[in-house]
């Protein structure tokens, strides 16, 4: 049965799914049978992705969508095939070249190699679509499971750090997994599979045991799929739960170091394949030089142009897309919830930007809820107009809504007014003035304050885990000598420096003011809302709800925080050397098109111009030596535009230094916008560095 969904446009379309299933289910039946492997790794695959389609449905959903994008791209197909050789546009003598002699059989073949032609257009495109239309459909359940698989590998070291953490805190087998189930907005995917555990004993009167050994079957994960397996066995011999999980983290705390390790050498890997590949167009840009200087040469202006605006940066975007599927940000947005408890710590992450808070929620019920919001939202904005460098600081992408605009005014302006080139020609003539007008001004005015207050809002929310595995040390040092945990709070708050210390202050001054701890330690976390924090507050929230003796816990959450601050010291230092090779192969390329363009390119142009002078001063023959070495230079040189190549060499270097600076911000933070500072400091080398070549 398909997912049905609440909203009237979500159930028509299921609705129209399930047509579409019904009507070719017989031809599933006719093509897979009953024990058909492909259909056993759908299935198999669909439960991994927790898609609730049947395999039988889907697979005939599938089968719909394929013949009927079939039939779509076989119509194409025969009206291209008609187009193609019906109307002569395509000789189909010279296709067929076999000789014939028999005169009847030639008769025949005559009368049938257009249709057959058409038909077979037709034909080869109806395959291609029904390939497409039920190649997409069955691909999609193996892409879900591999990003859920993915993410239950990132996430599994700190969910088992978090079990351990809960056992040592004194909960037994059914409340670890339960507290794991509940905790889906920190352990993602890993948390959902410990929901399928509880579901299935809650509402199917499943035992647990049966439920662990089912969902070990079905995660897509085989890491997680092993602790099941092992945690089972554990549970029906009666062993030690608390020294299982404390084996089972240490040994996924290896585990996420070695994998660290594995992608550290996979990048470096990478990072030497594109210093390979970016020197491969200036290679093609000299060697096309060259052959320009020969008369006859078959390379055209049209080559130099796909070169600079295409291959250059369709490698980089290639690149992006390879280091993508190896470096992967971190999973979950950092935001906590209280349940059903209380919704005012989540009006944050819920609202949005333009969220006024609780008072949203009751507004229309009465009046007084109405002039509170029309008093919030007055305040609000005079807020933002009293500091708006903090208003940009916690939302940075809204700094586009200015400058975007005035970027498009500012080029316009300079289109209207004559002062920027509006054609090709005109691109020639003034070259740098033209890019800084089109490319660098606009790059410029969006992206220097975007980095800036992104940067900004990074570290001011970063500043808070800077020493959070040494004040979670004191905090369980604290609950050692038998405080509680609020007093904890306040004892290191009164004993440290620092941001969080300050964080830690004002939480203790919330609890006294009436809000319980558990609320207190959410709002913090979704101040800042950064994964890593939310995974220790989401910790430290459940074992506080047991006891306040948490000591254990404390120290467990201090040793997986000190295991993620080596893991991110490592990769900072090996990404650095990255970062490096990509700029020095940026400098070597915009080195070697320098040196191109003043030693090669205006020295040939030279030669053209002494040879023509030459030409034209020796008028009589007995004085054509020197004139004619001269002329020669001109020869070579006339199939040369100075200008021309002037100019992509310049675009060449400006699109190899913007898409130099956003591979380094990926690999360095697994973010295109931590790209934005690099982009801006290589294009600007680049823009000096030629207006002093040009």
């Amino acid at each position: 049965m398909s997912l049905q969904t609440d909203s009237g446009g979500g159930s028509d379309m299921s609705a129209t799914s399930d047509a579409l299933g019904d009507r070719f289910y017989p031809l599933y039946e006719r093509l897979f049978g009953e024990d058909s492997e492909f259909v056993a790794d759908v299935e198999t695959k669909l439960a991994q992705a927790r898609m609730t389609d049947t395999v039988e449905l889907y697979l005939s959903r599938a089968l719909g969508i394929g013949t009927i994008s079939g039939l779509s791209l076989w119509m194409l197909g025969l009206m291209l095939g008609y187009g193609l050789f019906a109307t002569g546009l395509i000789d189909v003598g010279t296709i067929f070249g076999i000789p014939i002699s028999n005169e009847q059989l030639l008769n025949l073949v005559i009368a049938l190699r257009m249709p057959a032609l058409v038909l077979f257009t037709g034909l080869l495109f109806g395959s291609i679509g029904f390939a497409i239309g039920f190649g997409s459909m069955v691909a999609i359940p193996y892409s879900r499971a591999s990003t859920r698989k993915r993410e239950i590998n990132m996430l599994l070291t700190d969910a088992v750090s978090f079990m351990y953490a809960l056992s040592v805190g004194g909960l037994n087998q059914l409340e670890i997994i339960e507290a794991m189930a509940q905790a889906d907005d920190t352990y993602g995917e890993v948390a959902k599979e410990f929901q399928s555990i509880v579901k299935e004993t809650e509402y199917f009167d499943i035992d647990y045991r049966s439920s662990i050994r089912k969902q070990a079957l079905e995660t897509p994960s085989d890491d997680l799929s092993q602790f099941l397996t092992d945690m089972l066995s554990i549970v029906n011999s009666g062993g030690d739960m608390e020294s299982f999980l404390e084996d089972k983290k240490e040994k996924h705390m290896r585990t996420a170091k070695q994998e660290q390790e594995l992608t550290l050498e996979t990048l470096e890997l990478f990072g030497e394949m594109y210093m390979t590949l970016s020197l491969f167009p200036l290679l093609l840009i000299i060697i096309m030089v060259v052959m320009k200087m020969i008369p006859n040469a078959s390379v055209t202006n049209q080559m130099l142009y796909m070169v600079v605006y295409g291959l250059i940066p369709m490698i980089g975007v290639a690149f992006l897309v390879l280091v993508s599927t190896v470096k992967h940000d971190e999973p979950g947005d950092g935001y906590l919830s209280m349940g059903d408890t209380d919704q005012r710590t989540e009006t944050g992450q819920q609202g949005g930007l333009l969220s006024l808070g609780l008072v949203e929620q009751f507004t229309g019920d009465h009046s007084v809820f109405d002039r509170i919001k029309n008093r919030e939202g007055t305040y609000e904005t005079m807020e933002v107009l009293r500091k708006p460098h903090l208003f940009f600081r916690d939302h940075p992408l809204v700094t586009l809504a200015l400058t975007g605009p005035l970027a498009l005014v500012i080029v316009v302006t300079a289109m209207v007014s004559g002062s920027a080139p509006t054609s090709w020609q005109g691109m020639l003539e003034r070259p740098i003035w033209g890019t800084v007008i089109y490319v660098y001004l606009p790059l410029y005015i969006t992206a220097i304050p975007l980095s800036i207050f992104r940067e900004w809002n990074v570290r001011h929310r970063n500043a808070v885990v800077n020493k959070l595995s040494e004040d979670l040390r004191k905090l369980s040092s604290s609950n050692d000598t038998g405080l509680t945990l609020l007093e904890s709070l306040k004892a290191v708050s009164d004993t440290t420096s620092g941001k969080l210390a300050r964080e830690f202050e004002m939480m203790h001054t919330k609890v006294n003011y009436g809000t319980s701890l558990k609320e207190a330690l959410i709002e913090f976390n979704n101040k800042y809302h950064i994964p890593r924090l939310a995974r220790t507050t989401r910790l430290i929230t459940e074992a506080q709800e047991a006891s306040n003796q948490i000591s254990d816990v404390l120290r467990t959450a201090a040793r997986a925080s000190e295991n993620h601050d080596d893991i991110e010291r490592e990769r900072k230092s090996r990404t650095r050397m990255q970062i490096v090779i990509i700029i020095m192969t940026f400098m070597t390329v915009l080195a070697v098109i320098a040196i191109l363009k003043t030693q090669f390119i205006d020295t040939m142009a030279g030669l053209n111009t002494g040879g023509s002078s030459g030409a034209s001063a020796s008028a009589s023959s007995s004085a054509s030596s020197a004139g004619g070495g001269a002329m020669q230079g001109g020869n070579l040189s006339k199939n040369i535009d100075v200008d021309m190549l002037s100019v992509l060499f310049f675009h060449a270097v400006t699109l190899q230094g913007i898409i130099s600076g956003f591979i380094c911000g990926y690999i360095r933070d697994a973010d295109l916008l931590s790209g934005l500072k690099y982009a801006v400091a290589l294009s600007a080398v680049a823009l000096i560095g030629w207006t002093l070549v040009a």
